[in-house]
């Protein structure tokens, strides 16, 4: 009788493991067959600082063209992210060079690498790169702190090839309230000058992104807007309490909208943390270590990422790539599979236990199929949504 129990045993694991086998399978088959899409990296962070170059592996971080081809990842949105600072016109002239020296660093590392990557601009130039077998390079912009309080930079970033901006970052703007900012909401929503950018973000063809903006933010541009718009990096609330997430009500009525939702993967917006008073202290320390993080240099500012990176590394368990789904399945089941996608925020925080790099990708398909979803409705959050998005911004625009 325990010979015949320890035949069955090893029946199942060979069965489990054909099975494992056969899911990996398809999901390269269906990597080859459609566009992949990942709507925000801060990769870009590495490429001012440093000689990085995207056409080289590098293990110290998440993104690069290498890997990007091994996790079967078509296209990328590379952030210009811009840290929130002062609000004066010093400031702002200060801020606008770093955002050209950004746009420059990617379009640089592009035209390096042109035999395997191209700078895209629409949804048709994504489907020909993929047929051309080359990766898309997509830009956003994250922060409107970017544009200072001028209508007119939106248009000079949409030439330079950014075709999102996420209003507001960590703290509040002159645009709109954070979600995040310690001091409380500034505006009760946008300002009468955000008001003015999302019409002309509207008019130009621009996808306004709407993670990190306060809820009543997220309201006051489902209100105005007259296209469909996104949050670029951005899960569940009922799932996770950060307040970077969206409410199922939000959900709602960004599918009122006919926008979309591209799930972030960093383990703090998928899984709430449980209380860690040691963790905690770490950062307490780190943070009188360093003090205001606007204020650091860039020499400063990548030795705090460092080590808050390794205060994460040590005290928080990372959420998992079961996690992830969860968080899609959530809003399929709430507004339907027309409205999610993948925003990983890779290199800026972004990664999951079984998806902590872009050569990792795939893992994602491979727990969707796992899950029973349909190769039409992969293609769909893989890249069809906010290609769909994207299009229509773009249909919409009045110029």
């Amino acid at each position: 009788m325990k010979k015949l129990s320890l035949i069955f045993l090893a029946s199942a694991i060979l069965a489990a493991c054909s099975n494992d086998n056969d899911l990996v399978r398809k999901a390269d088959r269906l990597h080859k067959c459609f566009l992949t899409v990942d709507t925000h990296c801060d990769t870009p962070i590495l490429l001012v600082s440093s000689d990085y170059d995207l056409g080289e592996r590098h293990e110290e971080a998440c993104v690069d063209f290498p890997r990007m081809k091994e996790g079967g990842l078509d296209a990328e949105f590379f952030a210009v992210y811009l840290a929130q600072g002062p609000r004066n016109d010093d400031a702002y002239n200060i801020v606008y060079q770093k955002t050209l020296e950004i746009f420059d660093s990617i379009h640089s590392n592009v035209r390096k690498n042109f035999s395997v990557a191209e700078l895209a601009l629409t949804p048709d130039d994504a489907c020909r790169l993929k047929k051309e077998n080359k990766i898309s390079a997509f830009i956003g912009v994250e922060n409107g702190y970017a544009i200072g309080v001028e209508t007119g930079r939106i248009r000079e970033y949409y030439d330079l090839g950014a075709r999102y901006i996420t209003l507001c970052h960590s703290n509040n703007n002159d645009i709109c309230d954070s979600s995040t900012d310690p001091h409380g909401p500034e505006h009760n929503g946008l300002s009468v000058f955000g008001e003015e950018v999302v019409r002309e973000m509207n008019r130009i063809g621009m996808m306004v992104d709407v993670s990190h903006i306060s809820d009543e933010a997220f309201y006051d541009v489902i209100r105005i807007t007259k296209a469909p718009v996104i949050a670029s990096h951005s899960s569940c609330r009922a799932l996770c309490s950060s307040p970077r997430n969206l409410t199922d009500d939000m959900l709602h009525s960004l599918k009122s909208n006919g926008g979309v939702i591209q799930i972030c993967i960093l383990s703090s917006y998928i899984s709430t943390p449980e209380p860690n008073p040691e963790m905690d202290a770490r950062f307490e320390e780190l943070t009188s270590k360093y003090g205001e993080f606007v204020k650091l240099s860039e020499d400063q500012k990548k030795s705090y990422r460092k080590e808050m990176r390794k205060i994460f590394d040590k005290y928080r368990k990372p959420a998992t790539v079961a996690d992830v789904l969860d968080h899609i399945d959530h809003v399929v089941q709430v507004i339907g599979v027309d409205h999610v996608g993948i925003g990983t925020d890779f290199d800026g925080g972004g990664g999951v236990e079984g998806c902590m790099t872009v050569d990792e990708m795939k893992n994602i398909t491979i727990e969707m199929l796992r899950r029973g979803y349909s190769n039409k409705d992969i293609k769909k959050i893989w890249g069809g949504n906010i290609m769909r998005v994207m299009r229509e911004v773009q249909e919409l625009a009045s110029v």
